[in-house]
């Protein structure tokens, strides 16, 4: 049995939603773009919404929007991946890393305010596996101290804090359709605000500096070719048709994993929805507790994928990346929780159609791995 780590849920749906627009002269620029956008939009519950080819350019077209320069610096989190910090270099402002919460492994909110200086400019808070993170608190800490808040969602379609959707609560906030996320355009994001002026540069910006109404070889400001074709569009739409039917199937994987590891005394599952918090199931993480050492959780993976099954590490420190750590000089030490679980984390594999029985496959060779490892590194 072969289980790979994820899988997109396509159906006849999207193969005949892609197939209708390569009738049509309309690959991109076209009808689908705008009813992609109006659609989410409608779904998040935000005035503005606005299609890229990836959430790695929606993040970077948001710290743009927000006239975020060099020098500036941005908060955010060193346990997510890295695009989130990434997208701050792009300008090249400074990310200026807040350590995690070991319950949620979201970005410390207690934390921030420690980090703001007068080169503050904003803070990006990322839900981090789809789990949000205390919203409430960092929109407060913002507005206390005149900041942005840039708000990736990428992992979190379908979160909500306090009755509250994820893509709400910042300025602006982006969502991405990986073929991993819970939905899938195959590449691309999405950009959520309603903020008028961000919502005129992003579209601006995603076109090549073209602001609405001008000629195509008119350009108002630097822009980037971050469009998504209207093939991707339609292979949304039909996804987001979908949606309910979707993240109730990422709920069940996600319940059966807990029935089948729940009396593995080794690991630490992931934290589950509680009172206001509804999570968005993008990944199933689960942590070895700390008496097991990185070279033991490196050895469960491998493992693991000997007998076919996929998994991975999720996530690597940023702030230990061979490039953060020429660029700033970071090292070990510096966040310790994030170093302490991203040495111990393995994600497992999650997707819509994962059946009960492979699951079991799942857990029945963990329990194994785990028991064969304990004596390595000791």
């Amino acid at each position: 049995m072969k289980i790979p780590l994820s899988r997109p849920d396509i159906t006849n749906k999207e193969i005949s939603a892609i197939v209708a627009v390569l009738k049509t002269p309309h690959l991109s620029l076209g009808p689908k773009l705008p009813e992609f956008e109006k659609k989410f939009a409608q779904f998040i519950g935000t005035k503005h919404a606005l299609a890229v080819n990836s959430g790695t350019s929606g993040l970077h077209l948001c710290v743009r929007a927000l006239d975020i320069k060099a020098g500036d610096e941005v908060i955010t989190t060193p346990f997510s991946f890295i695009a989130s910090a990434n997208c701050i270099l792009f300008e090249k402002a400074h990310p200026v890393f807040v350590d995690i919460r070991s319950d949620t492994l979201n970005i410390d909110e207690k934390a921030i305010e420690a980090k703001i200086t007068s080169r503050t400019r904003a803070i990006l808070p990322v839900h981090v596996f789809g789990y949000p993170p205390a919203m409430d608190a960092i929109r407060r800490i913002a507005k206390n101290h005149k900041l942005a808040v840039i708000e990736d969602a990428c992992e979190a379609l379908g979160a909500k804090l306090n009755g509250k959707s994820a893509g709400l609560w910042g300025d602006c906030a982006v969502f991405a359709f990986y073929p991993n996320k819970q939905m899938t355009t195959g590449e691309g994001g999405m950009v959520v605000t309603n903020n008028d002026k961000i919502a005129r540069l992003v579209a601006s910006m995603r076109n090549q500096g073209r602001d609405e109404g001008m000629t195509w070889l008119s350009h108002a400001r630097l822009g980037y070719n971050y469009r998504l074709s209207d093939i991707n569009c339609a292979l949304g739409i039909a996804q987001l048709d979908r949606i309910s039917e979707i993240l109730k199937k990422r709920e069940k994987v996600a319940a059966l994993y807990q029935k089948h590891l729940s009396d593995i005394p080794e690991i630490i599952l992931p934290p589950q929805n509680k009172a206001r918090l509804v999570r968005s199931w993008f990944v199933y993480m689960v942590q070895l507790k700390p008496k097991f050492n990185p070279l033991q959780r490196d050895a469960v993976i491998k493992r693991l994928r000997q007998k076919g099954i996929g998994c991975n590490v999720y996530f690597p420190a940023i702030h230990l990346q061979p490039l953060y750590i020429k660029d700033f000089g970071y090292k070990k030490g510096d966040f310790p929780i994030t170093e302490r679980v991203a040495e111990r984390t393995i994600a497992l594999p999650f997707f819509n159609n994962l059946t009960e029985e492979q699951i079991g496959k799942v857990a029945g060779e963990l329990r194994k791995a785990l028991k064969e490892v304990k004596k390595i590194g000791k």
